[in-house]
């Protein structure tokens, strides 16, 4: 007995050294190519025309692809072919359709075509909708109730096919931003441009399939009178007037290719039930396709074996080089053949993992701040000596984004453009203090936004020229919020002296909506609180779910929110046109959520949207920031700092916000990654074997017992 108790302390000890035993990972997956990475948010759509989010273009920005994409390496951002041949190039026409020089003024150009040529060659990622029976007729096209029955994962249907890109199925995916059931949320937007798309959509919604939502709406069918198929390779898109920044677009997944078999495949009856649609298992042509969908849990990118060829880049930044990031030059890409994505919920395990090398990189949250990094006194930041010691390294970048609070215009308290009411928005301005919620909020990761434009993107002025002269004074420290007693003044100036009507009375209560929920919510709330205490204003929140938030924006229902935009191309127009009159969100249905609407804004706008980056350009966004800081639709929040930690294995990994396929580009040093992953996981055995001798002492005196009594009984 005592002989096979110490065996079998000796057996657990030995399994215990091949491997850590806090893998979370299959035994099988151990040594392999895979990246790992987590998300937080399940994505809503992966469907391009619907997708509009950062937690779902991680994942559509790899499987599809737009004609375009962006130099992963150089800044400012450059546009360059993806499936494309090369960028189009603009072709201005006036009203008789002949083309008028590039130099003509924008007044005079009616029309403008993009003629976009397709690389031959490039196959659609393996998929059942291709798949063929020996007559020619699809397999899978007519599926019995009874087959389909058996049916619940896209893996059930054991035979795929491919087939090549052509120019028909790009056309094909502009057609489906007007389907009637898809709500895209571009359609607006767009329909101002594409000629036709409005009228498609429109068509196409009184329609008699538009309300029958078991029957496949074939767009082949029907046409977009600007969008034409010239031959196998080649279509063209003409828009209404001069819009340069249209070219940004085609690097969007809006604009990425959609097989008719693919959308046909997916829209039998019965498929949705099953979540067997092109909002769950996206088809494309780019690096990875999602073969694993659970987005409470896990989601699995696996290489791709149809992808066209395409190879690292071999120039960028100046400081690429020295980093390394140019060591892969001319290689084949992608370079890793899986990506499994983890949902992580809570930001502790999150970290924790990421600490025990089992995720590739990972950002910083606040509670993890300290542990991460550290700032000097001269406000310079560098990784703490534990990051330093497992070999983390840190990039930091200024994000194309920005964060406000809004006024709704339209409201009868913090709206309008009379006097009254703009000084009211503007001492609320002041006394937000976005330098103290950036430093106790953010961990300092943050710009104090002067306007909507945010650094890296043309027109955003740093220094003097670009302050806020209503809310901050310049100092030789740089700028500084104006006093408080300011904003209390502009408040008598308001009609509302130390925060009551100076005819009634009445305190003055303003309301806030928010989805902001949690012990981190009720922190910043008794923050904000504090903020407008300082002007003797009461602020009321009203909690809510995202859809009634998102519902009340919508109508108007609201006096202030919070809101934030990610730039969807580097230009300024993606920032602006936030604030132009067309765009309201109650009247027009856009992007607009603060309901905002000043006429000489929005003719400049119209004048700059329409311009090439320059000096006669700069001049005119000067004049459109005075406008808004002077009528203060937003409080102008701040331009978050990103920090992204990876290990040391984890290469070819730079920032950006603009740029979205990047995965491709990432490389896994398996083998240092398997071996750090060992060495930081070690399990401490001792107190095992300790464990193991007690149990061993405990029992020698019974075991030696034993051995007498049957010795005495011999």
């Amino acid at each position: 007995m005592c002989r096979c108790l110490t065996i079998l302390c000796l057996l657990t000890l030995m399994t215990g050294c091949g491997s850590a035993w806090n893998d979370p990972y299959p035994v099988s997956d151990r040594g392999q190519n895979i990246l790992y990475s987590a998300f937080t948010d399940r994505p809503k759509h992966l469907d391009p025309v619907q997708s509009y989010s950062e937690d779902e273009i991680t994942f559509t920005a790899q499987i599809y692809e737009p004609p375009l994409q962006y130099h992963y390496l150089r800044r400012p951002y450059q546009l360059i072919a993806a499936t494309a041949m090369a960028v189009p190039q603009p072709l201005y026409l006036d009203a008789a359709g002949k083309p008028l020089p590039k130099s003509s003024e924008p007044t005079r150009t009616v029309f403008t075509d993009y003629v976009i040529s397709i690389k031959p060659g490039i196959l659609f990622q393996p998929h059942p909708a291709f798949a063929r029976a020996a007559d020619g007729k699809h397999v899978y096209h007519e599926l019995p109730p009874a087959e389909l029955a058996q049916k619940h994962v896209l893996a059930d249907f054991p035979v795929t096919d491919t087939r090549e890109l052509t120019a028909e199925d790009y056309v094909y995916g502009l057609k489906r931003l007007a389907h009637p059931r898809l709500h895209s949320p571009i359609l607006g937007l767009m329909g101002e441009y594409i000629i036709g798309l409005s009228n498609l959509a429109q068509e196409l919604q009184k329609s008699v399939l538009a309300g029958r939502h078991d029957d496949w709406l074939d767009l082949r069918e029907v046409n977009i009178s600007g969008v034409e198929v010239l031959d196998r390779y080649r279509y063209r898109i003409r828009i209404k007037g001069k819009y340069p920044q249209f070219v940004y677009w085609l690097s969007m997944p809006f604009f990425a290719p959609m097989p008719w078999e693919a959308d046909r495949f997916h829209s039998q009856p019965g498929m949705a039930e099953k979540n067997l649609t092109l909002d769950w298992y996206p088809v494309g042509t780019g690096p990875y396709m999602l073969t694993e969908n659970n987005p409470n849990a896990r989601m699995v990118l696996t290489r791709n074996p149809n992808f066209r060829s395409e190879a690292y880049p071999c120039d960028g930044e100046a400081e690429d080089q020295a980093s390394g990031l140019l060591a892969d030059c001319g290689k084949p890409l992608p370079f890793v053949d899986k990506v499994v994505f983890t949902r992580e919920k809570e930001q502790i395990p999150y970290w924790n993992k990421f600490l025990q090398g089992y995720y590739d990189a990972s950002g910083i949250a606040s509670d993890s701040f300290d542990q991460a990094v550290q700032v000097g006194a001269g406000g310079d930041v560098s990784l703490t000596s534990d990051m330093q010691a497992q070999g983390i390294r840190l990039s930091t970048s200024v994000a194309t984004s920005t964060f406000y609070m809004g006024f709704n215009m339209l409201d009868s308290l913090v709206g309008g453009t009379d006097e009254a009411a703009r000084k009211l928005r503007q001492a609320i301005a002041i006394a937000i203090d976005q330098e103290e919620f950036v430093s106790i909020f953010q961990n300092g990761r943050g710009i104090p936004a002067q306007g909507p434009i945010p650094p890296g993107i043309f027109g955003y002025r740093p220094g003097r020229e670009g302050v806020n002269q209503l809310v901050y004074d310049w100092t030789e420290q740089g700028p500084r919020r104006k006093d408080i007693a300011l904003a209390k003044q502009l408040l008598v100036e308001a009609g509302w002296p130390a925060g009551r009507h100076a005819l009634t009375g009445e305190a003055l209560i303003i309301h806030l909506d928010t989805t902001a929920t949690g012990v981190g919510a009720k922190t910043r709330i008794d923050w904000l609180n504090k903020q407008f205490q300082k002007i003797d204003v009461q602020l009321v929140v009203r909690s809510t779910d995202y859809n009634r938030f998102q519902e009340k924006v919508r109508k108007g229902a609201v006096q202030l929110f919070y809101f934030g935009w990610n730039a969807d191309y580097p230009d300024p127009e993606n920032f602006l046109f936030l604030l132009y009159g067309p765009q309201g969100k109650v009247k027009h249905h856009g992007e607009n959520a603060a309901n905002y609407a000043n006429l000489e804004y929005d003719h400049l706008f119209e004048q700059a949207r329409a311009m090439e980056n320059g000096a006669e350009r700069q001049v005119l966004i000067d004049r459109m920031l005075v406008i808004l800081r002077n009528d203060t639709p937003w409080v102008w929040g701040f331009h978050p700092k990103e920090y992204s930690l990876r290990h040391v294995w984890l290469l070819n990994r730079k920032p950006t916000k603009v740029g979205n396929n990047t995965l491709k580009y990432q490389r896994i040093d398996v083998a240092t990654r398997l071996a750090l992953q060992d060495r930081w996981n070690r399990p401490a055995l001792w107190p095992l074997a300790l464990v193991s001798l007690f149990l061993v002492l405990l029992s020698l005196p019974a075991i030696l017992s034993h051995r007498r009594r049957e010795a005495s009984v011999a």
